[in-house]
């Protein structure tokens, strides 16, 4: 028997909604230091491609970057799936 508690944890509605609602608290804009750890990037490799995507901002001393910027930018080296689609499903 599956009790409330566990049934609401595989409500998929509820965690999207709760999926989203963190991705609004989420901060837009991190420094150098965090978004290494948060992509998990070297400094000079995410120097780079956060310049490609134009998603440095510059202000006196400090730089940010701009994660829904970022993030757009990272899609592109995305790759499907390549599992069987029986393997996918498991």
């Amino acid at each position: 028997m599956i009790n409330e508690e566990t049934k609401s944890y595989y409500d998929l509605k509820k965690r999207n909604e709760i999926r989203e609602s963190a991705k609004k608290l989420r901060r837009q804009f991190l420094r150098y230091k965090d978004a290494e750890i948060v992509y998990s990037m070297s400094h000079k490799l995410l120097l780079e491609h956060a310049g490609k995507a134009g998603a440095i901002y510059r202000m006196e001393s400090t730089v940010l970057i701009n994660r829904d910027i970022f993030d757009k930018y990272l899609e592109q080296f995305h790759e499907p799936c390549t599992l069987a689609s029986e393997e996918a499903v498991i």
